[in-house]
């Protein structure tokens, strides 16, 4: 093997080791340990690693153009978000690419090359709901394109994130159900493999276990689209489990929810109060309108076009990723308050 074939995931994949920690190791980073920086140095030098020439001078050329990759355009969270990054981008003469990957893993991957090939200044990243590998954000790193995750992050992806507290914000919507006397409270949940969905979960059941409520697993459900939403819920009381309460992941989920106990004879909230999580326009279109968690979808988009051109400006070879953090706020409407 030629040195100019060696590359940072070759040096990964012998060690058995992310390409990210490979290159921070190289660089000498405080974060990775002695061990491994000799472990990755020695085999380095072994196989005459050297550095992307063309993929470093990538970070010395401006397109004056920067990539969104989403799930879902039509969904109003991203939408939203989407408004932010783009008002962002006007002010400072940038162009934005906006590519959607309907939640496939194959098609994010496709869009990930197209923009390597299109050597774009910087990309707003969130993933899809399909998921599982993230060689291909691997490889827009590699090429020397920073990288701003939001919402839905890649935890083992050395970058830059904005997000909400998701675990606190499912613990203060499941509270506020609880509060309001509901005992028997349903989640319709994420994908695990998402963090957003594990926090959104983990919240839920921290509330149930600090208010001294068992957890009944036939309450879960992985349910985060309104059609299975919808399902599970007449499912569920044709089977005579009927909640008092119902925490969704998403709007939609909690909007298929309601009306699928609503198309069963139940009243809402008086039967059975329902949260939703977004507060998307369809909150305020519902029969109760539905209470939800406000994401700040165009805060979280300003935030993170910020956080991307700042990296895009200073230039660096290496910095240490930030963790930004929004407050989300339960917005309580007739869906679950209870007269």
């Amino acid at each position: 093997m030629r040195s100019s074939q060696v590359t940072l995931k070759d040096i990964a994949r012998k060690l058995g080791i992310s390409p990210s920690t490979v290159s921070r190791a190289l660089k000498d980073h405080p974060d990775i340990n002695n061990e491994t920086k000799k472990s990755v140095n020695e085999l380095a030098q072994k196989l005459k690693y050297q550095p992307n020439a063309v993929a470093i001078s990538l970070k010395n050329r401006k397109s004056n153009t920067i990539a969104v990759m989403i799930p879902e355009i039509v969904h109003y969270f991203f939408s939203s978000v989407l408004s932010g990054i783009e008002d962002v981008a006007s002010q400072k003469g940038y162009t934005v690419i906006i590519c959607q990957s309907n939640e496939s893993y194959a098609r994010e991957v496709a869009n990930a090359r197209t923009l390597l090939s299109h050597r774009v200044d910087g990309i707003l990243v969130s993933i899809s709901k399909e998921t599982h590998s993230f060689d291909h954000l691997v490889d827009l790193q590699e090429g020397g394109i920073p990288l701003v995750f939001f919402d839905r992050i890649a935890p083992e992806i050395y970058a830059d994130q904005v997000i909400i507290d998701d675990l606190e914000a499912s613990r203060n919507a499941t509270r506020h159900l609880i509060s309001t006397g509901c005992r028997k409270i349903v989640h319709f949940a994420g994908p695990q493999n998402l963090v957003i969905g594990r926090d959104r979960l983990q919240g839920y059941l921290n509330a149930l276990t600090e208010a001294g409520l068992s957890v009944d697993n036939r309450f879960v459900v992985e349910a985060d689209t309104f059609e299975d939403a919808r399902s599970a819920m007449i499912e569920m009381l044709d089977e005579g489990i009927v909640p008092d309460g119902v925490f969704a992941v998403n709007d939609l989920s909690a909007i298929g929810a309601m009306q699928a106990i609503q198309k069963k004879g139940f009243k809402v909230p008086e039967d059975i109060a329902v949260v939703g999580f977004s507060d998307g326009r369809l909150s305020g279109i519902t029969d109760p309108y539905l209470t939800s968690v406000d994401q700040h979808g165009y805060e979280m988009g300003t935030m993170a076009a910020e956080m991307l051109f700042q990296r895009i400006m200073a230039d660096e070879e290496e910095y240490v990723p930030e963790v930004k953090i929004l407050n989300a706020d339960l917005i309580i409407r007739g869906s679950s308050v209870k007269e």
